[in-house]
This record gives structure tokens, sequence and C-alpha cells, in this order.
């Protein structure tokens, strides 16, 4: 990721929580206070039923639904659909593995990635084989 911006607009009072706790290494999610359901992405109006959402500590561990990699790009990329544990899908890029190794139902783990003058982006990346 070293040769790949990623660009950040500025927390809005919405997203704030989201992006400090990625400064402290922690990934939240959304809950609806209603239906109980968890979404992605991050908003205060629940998509399924239209209730209030609370944030909720995620445990930042998934499977890849499906994934893709960019090999034309000037530095190549994988990218994602997440299926969380809490039962959401996040489009995520997988770094810190070999792309070819990269399938679906692999389960990943969250890490942040640093970035110069913005928190951390979650990203994901293959948990160890036991």
């Amino acid at each position: 990721m070293a040769g790949r911006s990623i660009p950040f607009s500025p927390a809005s009072p919405d997203s704030a929580p989201f992006w400090q706790a990625a400064g402290e290494g922690r990934l939240l999610l959304r809950r609806c206070d209603a239906c109980k359901r968890v979404h992605w992405y991050p908003r205060p109006i629940c998509p399924h039923c239209g209730g209030a959402t609370a944030w909720q500590e995620a445990s930042g561990r998934g499977t890849i639904y499906s994934h893709s990699v960019m090999r034309r790009a000037p530095e190549p990329y994988a990218i994602a659909y997440v299926r969380l544990e809490e039962g959401t899908t996040m489009m995520t890029n997988i770094v810190d593995c070999e792309f070819d190794a990269i399938h679906v139902g692999q389960p990943v783990r969250v890490i942040f990635v640093p970035r110069d003058g913005a928190p951390p982006m979650p990203m994901f990346t293959p948990e160890a084989a036991a």
C-alpha cells in the first residue's frame, strides 16, 4: 500500500466516532435500536427499518464473500466484499498477502493501515492458518 494514496475527507459529526475508534485500532459498526440489524456503511438511520442506530464494536473478523485483484493499476491491489461476523458485508481492501492466494470463504481479520494526515484505514488480511 506504500505507493497508493487513499483520499480522506474530514470526518463529519456522524462519522467522527468511527474514525476515532479506527485511530485506536477498533472497528465500529452501527446497530439498529429497533430491528437490531447491523449495517455498513455507518449511518444514524437504519437502512432496513428507518430506526435510530447506535455504535457497536465489531469483532474485526469475517470471511471473503467475493474479491477482485486490480493488476493493471500502477500498484496492484485487491478489493473484496467481506462478510463480517456481525452479519453485514463491507467493501474493503485485502492486504499483506499474495493476491493469487485470496479465495472466497477465506477467513480474514481487520488491520488498520496508517495514512499521512488522516486516521488509519480499516482493511483486512487473511487469518493465519491454524
